[in-house]
């Protein structure tokens, strides 16, 4: 199938991840409708920010992902979703879980269900690495058991399964991709590179960090954007759970200390214990076996190894240290 003349539905288009792959589908022609989460400033979140073209074409629906009438209502028209929206952050997760099983698990419950009764031809589910925990083999497959060892990622891992319920008793074209890592511009905070970038950027002497040790496979964002289109594109991805990261894996604390030579600073990486997970819950490494997704679509990140991450630290610095961007962080609190 390919996207070219079909009508797009972009849950949480709004967020980091959500609003540059709608901005890349209107550049290639894509009709897409946006669905952003309602507010009574009628914000469209980072969408606000995008170029004037790119908001002309757009079909904004202002909603909540957890009220299946507006759901519905949505996806009139539809014949493609790509749904996104989720609360992601961990920490929030230990502190309020109700509201990730609500938005996580009855969101795509709300997904799935008018989906199928829409007849839409295909939908992307976004699943997460968090959902493996700490890594029993290396590299991860999409065969690794599921750990659920924070809220966040046992409503993840439950919205997954949802989804692939559907599949397998209705028949619905779902396809769950699974990115590890997504780092790039507009990304919050609460992630581990943006929290660097910032307090660096913001002039601190010390950069404030939970634990240090664990592994990630950072993903530049346009790469996992692409994998979105890839999948979407995809028929022998339905049904199916695909990984999208880059293959590279990298420590916290080395990532940091390259970030530090990136900008030229000399600060100290200090542990701040209110950042750091509770020990059972840390997910102590993550690498991506690709394999599948490369095999499916041809996929290959641009952004891979460590020159390709050194490319996307320096992009995602230079995005973070315009003022502008600065100016919409609190890089002085720790934010949840």
């Amino acid at each position: 199938m390919r996207l070219d003349g079909k009508r797009i539905l972009v849950t949480g288009a709004d967020g980091f991840i959500g609003s540059h792959l709608t901005e890349r589908l209107v550049r290639r022609g894509c009709d897409v409708r946006a669905f952003v989460q309602y507010n009574s400033l009628g914000g469209w979140g980072w969408l606000d920010d995008s170029p004037a073209d790119i908001r002309k074409d757009l079909d904004v629906f202002a909603g909540d992902i957890r009220d299946p009438h507006g759901v519905r209502t949505a996806m009139t028209g539809c014949d493609v979703v790509l749904h996104l929206a989720a609360l992601i952050a961990i920490p929030y997760s230990y502190h309020s879980p109700q509201t990730y099983v609500e938005t996580n698990v009855l969101g795509t419950l709300n997904i799935v269900q008018a989906a199928r009764d829409r007849g839409v031809e295909r939908v992307v589910h976004t699943s997460t690495s968090e959902v493996y925990g700490t890594a029993r083999f290396v590299p991860i497959t999409e065969a690794h058991p599921l750990q659920g060892q924070s809220p966040y990622s046992a409503s993840k891992i439950g919205a997954d399964q949802i989804a692939l319920s559907f599949h397998a008793a209705f028949g619905a074209p779902v396809t769950v991709i699974r990115p590890f890592n997504t780092y790039g511009p507009r990304q919050s905070a609460r992630a581990v590179i943006p929290t660097v970038i910032t307090q660096i950027a913001a002039g601190a002497s010390e950069i404030k960090l939970g634990a240090v040790h664990p592994t990630r496979d950072f993903t530049f964002v346009s790469d996992t954007a692409r994998g979105f289109e890839a999948l979407a594109e995809c028929d022998a991805a339905v049904g199916q759970t695909v990984n999208v990261g880059s293959g590279f894996e990298v420590s916290i604390g080395d990532t940091a200390r390259q970030i530090i030579a990136l900008m030229g600073r000399d600060v100290a990486i200090v542990t701040d214990d209110q950042r750091l997970r509770p020990e059972a819950s840390e997910v102590e490494r993550l690498w991506a076996d690709s394999a599948l997704m490369r095999s499916l679509t041809g996929w290959s990140p641009e952004y891979g190894g460590g020159e390709g991450f050194a490319r996307g630290l320096q992009e995602t610095i230079d995005w973070f240290s315009d003022p502008a961007n600065l100016a919409r962080y609190k890089a002085d609190r720790y934010v949840l």
